[in-house]
């Protein structure tokens, strides 16, 4: 195999993993060079580049390049000799592939799909009723009504449904399209004279997917065309899905017989999802695109942003853009990076420097004395104060809070014990520790 072929077959793997403004930035211009014994020699066009891409995807490439390939090639990158601008725009574009061409014919996103999924609590209903209707359409939780907020994967899973049947059945005939859409097409079919064809398009499938059906509310000829389109497909027992972010009966302006029959199948709830679920979508992020995020800022992101998926996706690819260009990441970083993004009311952001002010200040000590090698009890005692308080009012790791105290983890885990156990028997410092934390977290 051509090495052009393996990474062509390869960047169609790819793309369907990533976000689209990573491949564009960091791996589109990458150039396949030859296959030089077991690698495959890899051209980028600059020394940055090439750390970035490096560091982020030599995993991720192999993974696909294996796939494509069935052959444990390894990545090698070299710095380019070539002039990029020189270069045709399509000289950087992957060969068309054939599913992710079935799903764009069809106006579906390849990369929804149910493995990228992550279910849990919030959503499992109706992450079983998608994955059910998609291995047996028109059989069961017909309709199918998803209900949710923004951003809480609605869409995902509307059209997870349509690439899986046609991962099945490529013959499958299936429209997706957003309500305002079908209004859109409907209006210009009636001033064309093309209401046949625009009927045929919408009836004669064998899964129509409707996304935010809201938007009908009042437009009395869209529902109208939309109840004998629902009817048509029922009776024919064809699949259909309908997202909505209100409950069929919290819908305004909208006719008792379209509610009556949006309530006839399955209405699936979304709700936001819970911490363990939005920590479980942000590795599996991290994990599809080999993102070198550390747990502990997953975790901090997972906290304090819980509204909804895309806001918390979000916040990552943001954190991972900075970590990127600056080549480090930390917890304070983190925190004024996503600060803006962030609600008023979740609780206010500590971290170990703030700590180490605070309680200087209460025993008139410097940051520097307390970062020191000292060990007199001027000094020692309140770095343990300060490490007993950064364990307890963050989500930091014994390892990081050392590292943020110049110490290594067995010191600290010796800290906290030592003011955990004075704590037991020293009303005094339990009440200094008390107003310590009020002034942390005020």
């Amino acid at each position: 195999m051509e090495v052009n072929d393996i990474w062509s077959k390869t960047l169609n793997l790819l793309s369907i993993e990533i976000e689209s403004t990573n491949y564009d930035i960091w791996i589109r211009y990458v150039i396949p060079v030859e296959i030089k014994g077991e690698s495959i020699i890899l051209m980028v066009p600059n020394e940055f580049t090439k750390k970035i891409v490096e560091n982020r995807f030599t995993r991720l490439l192999q993974k696909y390049i294996y796939k494509a390939t069935s052959l444990p090639l390894k990545v090698e990158f070299v710095i380019s000799d070539v002039d990029y601008s020189e270069l045709e725009e399509n000289y950087f574009k992957p060969a068309p592939d054939e599913k992710q061409e079935f799903a764009r014919k069809h106006n579906l996103n390849p990369k929804y799909i149910f493995d990228n999924f992550v279910s849990g609590e919030s959503n499992e209903l109706a992450y079983s009723a998608s994955l059910a209707v998609a291995n047996s359409p028109g059989v069961q939780y017909n309709p199918l009504f998803l209900c949710g907020g923004v951003g809480l994967g609605k869409t995902h899973l509307m059209q997870a449904i349509g690439n899986y049947a046609l991962s099945i059945d490529k013959n499958k005939k299936i429209v997706y399209a957003s309500s305002e859409k079908f209004t859109n097409e409907m209006i210009n079919s009636i001033q064309e004279g093309k209401n046949d064809e625009f009927r045929k398009k919408y009836r004669d499938v064998d899964i129509l997917l409707i996304d935010d059906i809201q938007f009908i509310a009042g437009k009395s000829g869209t529902q109208e065309e939309f109840f004998h389109t629902f009817n048509s497909l029922y009776q024919n027992n064809k699949q259909i899905v309908i997202t909505s972010d209100k409950m069929p009966k919290e819908i305004p302006q909208i006719e008792e017989r379209l509610r009556s029959r949006f309530e006839s199948g399955l209405t699936a709830d979304i709700q936001p999802p819970g911490l363990e679920t939005r920590i479980a979508i942000l590795r599996k992020k991290k994990s599809i695109e080999n993102l070198p995020i550390d747990d502990e800022i997953i975790t901090y992101i997972a906290k304090n942003i819980t509204s909804n998926v895309r806001k918390l996706e979000g916040a990552m690819i943001r954190v991972n853009a900075h970590q990127s260009l600056l080549d480090r990441m930390d917890l304070e970083m983190c925190a004024n990076i996503l600060k803006d993004i962030i609600n008023e009311e979740d609780k206010k952001i500590v971290t170990p420097k703030m700590i180490k002010g605070i309680v200087c200040e209460r025993y008139d000590i410097t940051i520097e004395n307390m970062e020191s090698r000292k060990r007199n009890t001027e000094y020692a005692f309140p770095r343990q104060v300060a490490m007993y308080l950064t364990r307890e009012l963050t989500d930091i790791s014994l390892s990081k809070i050392g590292e943020a105290f110049n110490r290594d983890h067995s010191t600290v885990i010796h800290s906290v014990e030592k003011i955990g156990s004075m704590l037991e028997e020293d009303p005094n410092l339990l009440k200094v520790i008390e107003e310590l934390k009020g002034k942390i977290v005020e």
